[in-house]
Order: C-alpha cells, then sequence, then structure tokens
C-alpha cells in the first residue's frame, strides 16, 4: 500500500480489538479460498466477521418470491435479518408490496450494465430512474463497485455521477464485490473499470473502500474475503 494518511490510520489498528460488522457481507461465504455455498465457506466469513452472509441461489418456481420469504417465516427468521436480494426488480417490488416486513429492506441489485441503451455515467438512460426506484418503494440498490466510483479532475477517486444521484434521492447503497479481482497491479480488472487508472497495487482496495464508506456512504460491501472489510470497518468504527 502506498504512503498515505489512510494507511498511517489502518496501521493503528493492528491489533484490533476486532468484531463481527455487518458493513462486511460475506459474498457466498468466503469465497476467495472456500468453495462457494458450503458450510465451511459461511463459517469461514463468520469467523471474518461478517455480519451478513450471502446466499445465492438459482429457483426455477414460478412462485419462488414468495416461497423463499415462506421458507423464512416458517424457520421463525426476523425479517429484520433478512437482505433479500435479487437483480430482477419485479421481485423487489413483489417483496415490497406483499411482503413488506420483508420488503422495506429488499436490495436491488443493479445488473442494467448489460443492456446496451444503459450507463451508468448518464442519469437519461436509468429506466426507472433513481427518484422512480424510491417512488415505488425501493429503499436500497446494489451496483457493481465501478458504477460508484470515478476519477475526478484532481485525478482522485470520488463518487460518481451514479453514486450521487442515488444518495440525493434517498436510496441506501451497498456494492459488490470486493477481493474478487485477484491481483490488483494491473488495475484490478473488471470491478474496478472506472479508476484502473489509480489502481497499481492490493493496497488500492483500501483505498477505493475508504472512498465507497466515507464519501459513497455504502451500508456495506460485499467481499469474497470478509476480513478485509471487518478489518478496515472496526478500525473507522463502522457498525
Amino acid at each position: 500500500m502506498d504512503d498515505s494518511v489512510l494507511k498511517e490510520a489502518l496501521q493503528q489498528c493492528t491489533d484490533g480489538p476486532f468484531q463481527r460488522t455487518d458493513f462486511s457481507i460475506g459474498h457466498r461465504g468466503a469465497a476467495l479460498q472456500f468453495p462457494e455455498h458450503t458450510k465451511e465457506s459461511y463459517e469461514a466469513a463468520a469467523r471474518m466477521g461478517a455480519g451478513i452472509k450471502c446466499c445465492t441461489s438459482d429457483i426455477t418456481q414460478e412462485a419462488y418470491a414468495q416461497q423463499m420469504i415462506d421458507e423464512y417465516k416458517a424457520a421463525g427468521v426476523n425479517p429484520k435479518n433478512v437482505y433479500a436480494q435479487s437483480f430482477n426488480l419485479d421481485d423487489v417490488l413483489y417483496w415490497i408490496n406483499h411482503e413488506p416486513r420483508f420488503g422495506n429492506q429488499a436490495v436491488y441489485l443493479d445488473g442494467r450494465y448489460d443492456l446496451a441503451d444503459f450507463d451508468y455515467t448518464d442519469p437519461a438512460t436509468w429506466n426507472p430512474s433513481m427518484e422512480e426506484l424510491v417512488a415505488q418503494g425501493v429503499n436500497i440498490i446494489a451496483p457493481p463497485i465501478y458504477m460508484l466510483l470515478k476519477i475526478d479532475g484532481s485525478g482522485n477517486i470520488a463518487p460518481s455521477t451514479y453514486a450521487e444521484a442515488a444518495k440525493a434521492a434517498g436510496l441506501d447503497i451497498t456494492t459488490w464485490t470486493l477481493e474478487r479481482s485477484g491481483l490488483l497491479k494491473d488495475g484490478g480488472g473488471w470491478y474496478y473499470q472506472s479508476v484502473t487508472e489509480n489502481i497499481d497495487n492490493d493496497g488500492d482496495m483500501y483505498e477505493v473502500l475508504d472512498v465507497l464508506a466515507k464519501d459513497v456512504g455504502i451500508l456495506g460491501i460485499f467481499s469474497d474475503w470478509p476480513a478485509t472489510v471487518t478489518f478496515y470497518s472496526n478500525c473507522m468504527g463502522l457498525k
């Protein structure tokens, strides 16, 4: 990690103490070194302090959105402990309208980057817009990391137009996925594509995380190795 104020702050935290934090979300457990969706992976994420564990599934039944919630209810899971999430906006709206106790914190995973007419830097291409999402009851949006960042006029990593618009509309934000890009010496790849010119070593992920936490104001971040995020979160006093 390059010398910086952030590096000095992090160095003061190396001895802990460390505790579980909801800012740290285990992506399919701790998938950097454990098989995704295995007991061992989820246990590793818990040991690393991930307050939230992400479970991904492919369900084919037509009524799966309701079935998933029914299973949480049958198991006696408190809705406050569930962040139902989907790349399909209709799923999120279903939970909002039919299961509001779960829908209140349902997460819209924004995968519109695959659409030919969508440009995350141009609000005119966002359909629905941030304001329209809020009007429909969406409270949390979750795009990939790069959509929340840009290089500003001074050459620094900063919140993107997308991030500023989401915040202005009143949306909470989570993002994905840290520690899924391999070594960062060559710019970080897909997840860092909007700031790749500033990425040349593994320590730069902490610079990115710092902007996401302090300037974008994310609720949390998915990581394939939650310990990285847990360390930062504890050091900065995040919950």
